[in-house]
């Protein structure tokens, strides 16, 4: 079930981007940035709250709260650079380069989660970063 959901996310975030580059036209890539997180916000709660889920906050331990805070404020950051780049580049181009966090993410889940990198992941590695480089030149 795992897989589908990932490609559905993966699918919405190619909506995503044609989305946002046909909206910021004439939009601060900050302003938009925070529009869209204020949609986000309210569909995040909105689910929330028709599954039921809210009664989870209670249990999040401290440690968690760090961590999702601490992810929280990453995706942020992440969010008003990739619409600052959507603003000032191409789609086609701006897009492989975000999803070179791929690479990034492997690697610190080596460093930090101690997950093992086998063969087949390190080609992947290799692989992605030359795509990536041969699709924004």
């Amino acid at each position: 079930m795992w897989f589908v959901f990932a490609l559905l996310s993966s699918i919405f975030a190619a909506l995503t981007s044609i989305l946002a580059k046909l909206g910021m036209e004439g939009v601060n890539s900050n302003l938009a940035t925070a529009i869209r997180t204020i949609v986000v916000v309210l569909l995040a709660w909105f689910i929330v709250f028709i599954t039921g889920s809210q009664d989870g906050i209670r249990q999040i331990s401290s440690k968690g709260w760090i961590f999702l805070i601490l992810s929280g404020c990453a995706t942020g950051i992440s969010w008003l650079c990739y619409y600052r780049a959507l603003q000032l580049g191409e789609v086609s181009r701006v897009v492989p380069v975000d999803k070179f966090s791929i690479v990034f993410t492997i690697i610190l889940a080596f460093l930090i989660l101690h997950e093992q990198i086998v063969w087949k992941k390190l080609i992947g590695i290799l692989l992605i970063t030359a795509g990536t480089f041969f699709m924004i030149l």
